[in-house]
């Protein structure tokens, strides 16, 4: 008996190792693909700009002879590219591309595995599937080709929720668990116990927000998000590591930092003209409907202010039904969409947005085996429009489509999400709550998705 549950369980893993290695395969191959498509444009960009400045010239000062554009990146991000000046483009892309897709499969891994383990599916063949997929959508394509770190930024923020949702489980082990609190310091143990308690803890929630902030400009709204959330540690410690690494880079390059903060980071077209189609942001959408190389401003920071406005009550409102995964999408989506300037590469929030629409299809079939009126309609809803984001998204009609809705497509659906995405009651609560008292009102064990406010 023993023998044949052995040799079962070496041809399962066989089968897994052969998974993985057609899987890599398929990946590798993907991505030799979108570096012939996208030619790694972005990076190419950032790289000829730093070796400029090596050189003895301004970093924002150089222009590419085809296109005039220049490089936008912050001070600490063209610290971060210096070794990519000194390696051949293919080389640095690989480079780039590998450490992305590993952001994202450990993003994923934290986002995808506990819905697979709460429905009772292998969390490595649902977060693999979902890797795959993922691959498959255009902002994910797009970073890969030209070379960006938005997977890398994604995943530091993620780093964060996970850090959060951490953080909340040992307050609310603490509050029944009996002896010293997990965050409590070692007595003469050795570093790696203290190493354990940080992770224990969540202790660095706040760390990967920083770091992205002093990286790219836009994730400075998960920031504020932390503040109207009263998440106050996590929000000290994001602004606490953004702004040493500013003024690290300040020490470091005093002349680049000033000209960043003082010109570069004003001007809204320092990575394009904003009425290009690669513009999926509401300045864009605006700049095209009115034919103009420039948004209406007043028009754009009236609409950019109140998508602002809905976009915080929702996440705080998401927060406050203990679906952290749903309010830092909420906010992801939002800061792509009020933008200035948002390429295809910025949208990556799509992704867990389409995993808590397929999650909230989910709770609304599993709640209850007859659902009241209206229920499994909702549901079947959610299940629909998780199927239309995703193609909407591998498709690409910016690219190939014509006509207003196909070329605003993507700044559209960024919009009707962050007025439209679901939360989940309890999913991802970055507050302690009592996982072992039953609710007087009788807690199911996957309560249904919460239905938006107004939708």
């Amino acid at each position: 008996m023993s023998v044949t549950v052995e040799r079962a369980r070496s041809r399962m893993s066989a089968r897994r190792s052969i998974v993985v290695a057609v899987a890599c395969v398929a990946a590798i191959l993907a991505m030799a693909a979108l570096f012939q498509r996208y030619e790694l444009g972005g990076l190419a960009l950032d790289r000829d700009a730093i070796r400029s400045w090596l050189e003895g010239d301004g970093l924002y000062a150089y222009r590419d002879e085809v296109t005039r554009l220049g490089a936008a990146m912050p001070p600490a991000t063209a610290f971060l590219l210096v070794p990519a000046a000194f390696l051949p483009l293919g080389l640095a892309g690989w480079l780039a591309a590998v450490a992305g897709v590993t952001a994202l499969a450990l993003a994923l891994y934290a986002l995808v595995g506990p819905v697979a383990r709460r429905y009772g599916r292998r969390r490595a063949t649902v977060v693999l599937a979902a890797i795959l997929l993922a691959l498959a959508v255009e902002p994910v394509r797009a970073t890969l080709g030209l070379g960006k770190l938005d997977l890398i930024l994604f995943g530091l923020i993620t780093a964060d929720i996970v850090a959060l949702r951490r953080g909340a489980w040992a307050r609310s082990r603490a509050a029944w668990w009996p002896g010293r609190p997990a965050s409590a310091p070692p007595r003469g143990r050795p570093i790696r116990h203290l190493l354990r308690n940080v992770w224990a803890t969540g202790a660095w929630a706040g760390a990967g927000i920083g770091l992205a902030t002093a990286l790219a400009v836009g994730p400075a709204l998960f920031i504020a998000y932390l503040a109207a959330t009263r998440q106050w540690r996590a929000a000290l410690t994001a602004s606490g590591t953004a702004l040493t690494l500013a003024v690290g880079a300040l020490l470091a390059a005093p002349r680049e930092t000033a000209a960043w903060f003082s010109e570069v980071l004003w001007r809204l077209d320092r990575t394009g003209g904003v009425d290009q189609v690669g513009n999926q942001s509401l300045a864009g959408v605006l700049a095209r409907l009115y034919d103009s190389a420039t948004t209406p401003l007043l028009l754009w920071l009236s609409f950019a202010l109140l998508l602002l406005a809905v976009g915080f009550i929702r996440a705080r409102s998401a927060h406050a039904e203990g679906d952290e995964i749903s309010a830092f999408t909420i906010i992801g989506l939002t800061g792509a969409a009020v933008g200035p300037v948002t390429g295809t590469h910025e949208l990556i929030w799509v992704l867990p947005a389409v995993l808590i629409l397929i999650d909230a299809a989910a709770r609304t079939r599993m709640a209850a085996r007859r659902p009241p009126p209206g229920r499994g309609h909702r549901g079947a809803g959610y299940a629909i429009s998780a199927v239309l984001a995703y193609l909407l998204f591998v498709s690409a009609p910016v690219w190939t489509g014509t006509g207003v809705l196909a070329s605003n497509s993507y700044a559209l659906a960024l919009i009707l999400l962050v007025n439209a995405l679901p939360w989940r009651h309890g999913a991802a609560p970055a507050f302690p709550i009592n996982r072992w008292v039953r609710r007087r009102s009788g807690a199911r064990p996957i309560p249904s998705a919460r239905r938006p406010t107004g939708s």
